[in-house]
């Protein structure tokens, strides 16, 4: 039997208490991205400091990346036995561990590490809660609530990009990770604490029988389709914000570490962009929500060939509005097309969104080296119309 529905706490009663509810989704999402790609903007820093290649140094972003890619499947499982906030929660917690012990590190390789452990814990955030949104929210406000965890993920990937590069730039980099560790332990806390518990979650009776969840979720073209597309939509942000920190370092840019943080504002327009990219979703339907988020995407990163930094923040700021808005109806579509076993179709949609992240950290590296910036913008517009034709052929109307 289920447990019954206090309305005091239950999400499918948020006019009783939206602060509280709001808050936690938005921290839950807050914490979980603070941590993944902060080190873009320190990316020419490490090079100077560890005497190593663009490629070698983006390893600290895609470390992380593939770890979640490994772990979420396994996360996911997790969740569909144990529930939703209890596995959360931990992983906040761990997330929170593994960033100050990054501030450890000795060497590049050390670092590298720490980062992999970081990745590891994500996904018990990232693919839960998006299971937790799809089971506890009305089917009319799925994604309004999704947004709000998605603008969470946005403000989250902002600030730990924006606090990592300011204070590397004024104290070390060492203690931007252990301040990234202290936030991350109190979104954990405030998440413990206002998040309700599940009312509508089915525990999987054994482990065999959600492992068989796995195989019908790749049977689904649906599904199939949605991660396709949060596979490139992750790899064009990434390939983006990673190798525009070494092409705005170098001449005739010449920005420092405090500088490429204050890039990152264009993170703030995405935090905007999501909620009304979420009532879009639920009014028009994913499909063109989707399409001209990708159209604005790629006239943002066209942009950014144009050799001046007002117009390249302003390619910047659109390339963020649209693949935020890809995110959110991607998000969205998950839960509203696995049917049952929601957390192991998230994680399985986490998973390879992270290895379209890992991609985008590596893949470009091969293009820096020949074609410099230009190159990069050539495969990132390949693979933003690679998105666009799925989502034309293959989502719902």
């Amino acid at each position: 039997m289920k447990p019954p529905v206090h309305p005091n706490t239950s999400i499918q009663d948020t006019p009783r208490s939206p602060w509280g509810l709001q808050v936690a989704l938005f921290l839950t999402g807050f914490g979980a991205f603070l941590n993944l790609n902060a080190t873009q903007p320190l990316l020419p820093l490490f090079r100077r400091l560890f005497h190593a290649s663009e490629l070698a140094v983006s390893l600290t972003v895609s470390a992380a990346a593939l770890a979640v890619a490994v772990a979420a499947p396994m996360a996911g499982l997790l969740a569909d036995r144990l529930g939703r906030k209890r596995v959360i929660v931990g992983a906040m917690l761990g997330v929170a561990l593994g960033t100050a012990l990054a501030a450890t590190a000795q060497s590049l390789t050390q670092l590298i590490g720490w980062r992999f452990l970081q990745g590891v814990f994500i996904p018990g955030i990232a693919a839960v809660i998006m299971a937790y949104i799809s089971e506890e929210a009305p089917p009319a406000a799925v994604g309004r609530t999704m947004a709000t965890y998605v603008t969470g993920t946005v403000v989250g990937g902002f600030a730990g990009r924006f606090l990592n590069g300011v204070v590397a730039a004024h104290w070390s980099w060492r203690a931007g990770f252990l301040l990234l560790g202290a936030a991350t332990f109190l979104s954990a806390g405030v998440t413990a604490w206002r998040l309700p518990a599940s009312t509508r979650f089915v525990r999987q009776a054994t482990l065999a029988a959600a492992l068989r969840t796995l195989g019908r979720h790749l049977q689904n073209a649906k599904l199939l389709a949605i991660y396709a597309v949060g596979m490139t939509v992750l790899l064009s942000l990434v390939a983006t914000f990673t190798y525009v920190n070494f092409y705005l370092a170098d001449p005739p840019f010449h920005l420092g570490p405090s500088g490429l943080a204050t890039l990152f504002t264009v993170y703030l327009i995405g935090a905007a962009i999501t909620p009304l990219a979420g009532r879009l979703i639920d009014r028009w339907g994913g499909r063109r929500a989707l399409i001209g988020a990708v159209g604005v995407a790629m006239l943002g990163i066209g942009l950014t060939l144009v050799p001046r930094l007002p117009v390249i923040v302003l390619g910047l700021t659109l390339l963020a509005s649209g693949v935020f808005a890809c995110q959110a109806a991607a998000s969205t579509g998950v839960g509203q097309a696995a049917g049952a076993a929601r957390s192991s179709a998230a994680g399985l949609y986490v998973s390879l969104y992270y290895l379209g992240g890992t991609a985008g950290s590596v893949v470009p590296g091969l293009f820096w080296t020949v074609t410099g910036w230009p190159g990069c913008v050539a495969f990132i517009l390949a693979v933003q119309l690679v998105t666009a034709g799925i989502a034309y052929a293959w989502w719902d109307h």
